[in-house]
């Protein structure tokens, strides 16, 4: 137990202890983190998580859910950066998910190494529900099309598909980091293949280019 841990207001300790896990998993991964050492960087004792969490698994959702609001967060402020329909909203929109999976791989490969999780926890669904309704939402608004029809769904998903896997890729050390600029023209011309102009727009997803 520590021997002078520190003092906490209501609700401080909470994320005081997140904030030392979430530290853990960019270092060591979400399944080599100790519990102790976490109470250790927080400055805590090491009964004092069970206050506020049951076990593990929920400490790691929570941490998943913090990691989660701030990839919708950066994702919000690249699509207000730009009008609807101008293409640089789409490919900024992907630009801020591949560089949050850079900045905090741990936590990145986290969120979706919980994937199983998020439909039986509420507030793990809202956020995801939320960052795939803003990309629909952007998807829509580029096409002229209705945010819930098929088309757009499936837009949207291969959008999703086609930068989640590159995230991953260049996280596996399979994308070469010293070719400036290829990345951007990348986004850039899925977005222009996957989201043709709005204007005598083919909306059929099975004649699209």
């Amino acid at each position: 137990m520590e021997s002078n841990p520190k003092s906490y207001h209501h609700g401080d300790l909470r994320e005081g202890l997140l904030e030392a896990i979430r530290s853990l998993i960019e270092r060591d991964g979400p399944d080599k983190f100790r519990i102790a050492e976490a109470c250790r960087i927080a400055g805590v004792s090491t009964a004092a998580p069970y206050k506020h969490f049951s076990d593990r698994d929920e400490m790691l959702r929570g941490v998943a859910l913090r990691g989660m609001m701030r990839l919708r967060d950066a994702m919000r402020v690249a699509v207000e950066a730009y009008p609807p329909r101008d293409p640089r909203r789409v490919a900024g929109l992907g630009k801020a998910y591949v560089d949050f999976a850079r900045s905090e791989p741990g936590i990145f490969r986290l969120m979706f190494g919980l994937a199983e999780s998020h439909h039986s926890d509420d507030a793990l669904r809202r956020v995801s529900d939320a960052s795939e309704a803003l990309v629909e939402r952007v998807v829509a608004e580029h096409i002229g099309a209705d945010p819930g029809s098929d088309d757009v769904r499936l837009r949207a998903y291969a959008l999703w598909c086609f930068v989640h896997g590159h995230c991953f890729l260049t996280l596996d050390g399979k994308v070469d980091p010293h070719k400036p600029g290829v990345e951007d023209r990348l986004l850039a011309l899925v977005g222009d293949r996957m989201l043709p102009a709005w204007e005598g727009a083919d909306r059929n997803p099975s004649g699209a280019a």
